[in-house]
């Protein structure tokens, strides 16, 4: 790197001052440095000048080896493959950041044990406002030498630690006594949490008052250790979170006793606007404990239950008090068996013209819900009702409900689709209900035909459509030489695609050829396993 910075002659190098100027109007940074410099001598100034020049062209070379740009407000190393070395030369130029503002160091896993190498220049960025570790291998040494630094950063606003199997087991500890008030965003999703470490987090709730959002999924060992009692301690210490607006609780162990001590708080907590307790089993025919609760919330836009074995009296409990919800635009109580037989329920007692998403995959839809699910998806930004059979050769039931440019996703995943099915999605693009779709999923619908495939692709009107799955199940193949020509022709018209997903389709060389070469004029992600 010595060798690149003694190549560049003194008239490649500009000062640091005209560098930001060129970038002042985006980042506000002032245009020159005349104040900094009043009352230095001029050789102090220029001495100062040359030394933060050259300290921003080291930066700049050590980000260009990363296949990074500069940026004075924000920098991001995140699945750079770093090294302890990198770290170590990354933290010594952080002086020559001094108005960074995040910083994304996340997905480097061989930097684990030496985070000291870098948190102790955090006072050179004392402005920082996001911190984002994830996937960093961070050990208690380094969880301490955070909790020693984070002094130095007291605008921060959020910090994740997510995927860092080690922060959990005591070692948060050390570091939830030293944030500062000014967090808005705690993550620590997967994190290896247990009991204890939830009766810390209680206790630093109340030390938070800006905290709007929490995140602790994937943390199944969180409300286990009954007698520990940290669940409740930290349900009961989140009343005093009074700016919280989204608490997500994913796989976390929660049980019907949970709920209760969750409602209690949340009564106090009118602000939530996204609840997630999804992958809860241990919910199961306890969520009334928690629904008496759920009217407090009056501005409640997103509910998530998927996975947590809802039972037909939860469900009952739920569609009590989903009038009182006025705000609710989500709810999601997909992959819960039973969901399937309340849909005309769940319907009836949303506010219609509000709800945007209410996923039903995994439900075991009848042909009385699906049709109920109709009435609602004029509005629904997002259709899912994946692994749902009963859409097979009924799938125009919920086209023709559909409104012109309203639906963003739609997810027929594994529903047993027909060919007339595929002729009745054609006609719906043609008639431009789906202009404003960006996301479709087709996948594992083997019997759709050759005719089906090759009408939908011949059709138009997808010309919002980022990410397109026709993938064929695991262990299955087919050819797709009868439709292939269909498709390539249909890319042109698809400007908007990013990601086409058609695993285990087979082709001809030369017609596979035609489809990489469609695909790599247009940067798009194609996965396709072909012979």
């Amino acid at each position: 790197m010595s060798q690149i910075r003694r190549k560049r002659s003194a008239s490649d190098r500009k000062p640091l001052g005209r560098f930001l100027s060129r970038t002042s109007d985006r980042t506000g940074i002032p245009e020159d440095a005349e104040s900094e410099n009043k009352g230095r001598s001029p050789g102090v100034s220029a001495s100062v000048e040359s030394e933060s020049d050259a300290g921003w062209g080291r930066l700049r070379v050590f980000l260009q080896k990363l296949g990074k740009k500069a940026d004075s407000r924000s920098l991001s190393v995140a699945h750079c493959d770093l090294t302890a070395t990198d770290l170590l030369e990354l933290g010594s130029l952080l002086r020559f950041f001094p108005q960074l503002e995040e910083m994304d160091v996340s997905w480097n896993e061989l930097i684990g044990g030496s985070l000291m190498t870098l948190t102790s220049h955090l006072q050179h960025v004392s402005g920082i406002r996001t911190l984002k570790l994830c996937s960093c291998r961070l050990n208690a040494d380094d969880v301490a030498a955070l909790a020693e630094a984070v002094g130095s950063a007291p605008l921060l606003e959020v910090l994740d630690l997510s995927w860092n199997s080690a922060v959990g087991g005591g070692a948060l500890q050390s570091l939830l006594g030293k944030l500062p008030p000014s967090l808005r965003e705690l993550h620590l999703v997967a994190c290896q949490l247990t009991a204890v470490d939830a009766a810390a987090l209680g206790g630093s709730a109340a030390l938070l008052p800006g905290l709007r959002l929490l995140d602790v999924s994937c943390n199944p060992r969180l409300a286990q250790e009954a007698g520990a009692g940290g669940f409740t301690e930290l349900a009961a210490a989140l009343s005093h979170a009074a700016a919280l607006s989204a608490l997500r609780l994913q796989g976390c162990g929660l049980d019907a006793a949970c709920l209760h001590a969750l409602g209690t708080s949340l009564r106090c907590l009118p602000s939530v606007r996204e609840l997630d307790l999804s992958c809860n089993r241990g919910l199961a025919g306890g969520l009334s404990r928690l629904t008496c609760h759920l009217p407090h919330l009056t501005h409640l836009e997103s509910l998530d239950l998927h996975l947590c074995c809802l039972s037909q009296a939860d469900l009952e409990a739920l569609v009590q008090v989903l009038p009182s919800l006025t705000a609710l635009t989500e709810l999601d109580v997909s992959s819960n068996k039973d969901a399937g037989g309340a849909v005309h329920l769940l319907v009836a007692s949303l506010p219609p013209a509000r709800v945007r998403r209410l996923p039903l995959s995994s439900c075991r839809l009848n042909e009385e819900s699906f049709r109920a699910l109709a009435l609602a998806a004029p509005y629904l930004r997002s259709v899912d009702v994946s692994w749902c059979k009963v859409v097979g050769g009924r799938l125009s039931l919920l086209l023709d409900a559909l409104q012109p440019s309203v639906v963003l996703e739609l997810r027929l995943s594994g529903c047993n689709l027909t060919a007339d099915d595929l002729q009745h999605l054609a006609d719906a693009c043609r008639r431009g209900r789906l202009s404003a779709l960006r996301v479709l999923d087709l996948s594992y619908n083997g019997p759709v035909g050759d005719a089906g495939w090759s009408a939908l692709f011949a059709a138009g009107g997808l010309g919002s459509l980022e990410e397109a799955d026709v993938s064929l199940r695991p262990l299955t193949s087919a050819p797709c030489s009868a439709w292939l020509p269909a498709l390539i022709g249909a890319l042109p018209r698809m400007p908007a695609l990013t990601r086409l997903a058609m695993r285990r389709w087979t082709a001809g060389e030369q017609e596979g050829k035609q489809l990489q070469h469609g695909v790599k004029n247009r940067k798009i992600r194609l996965e396709w396993d072909p012979e």
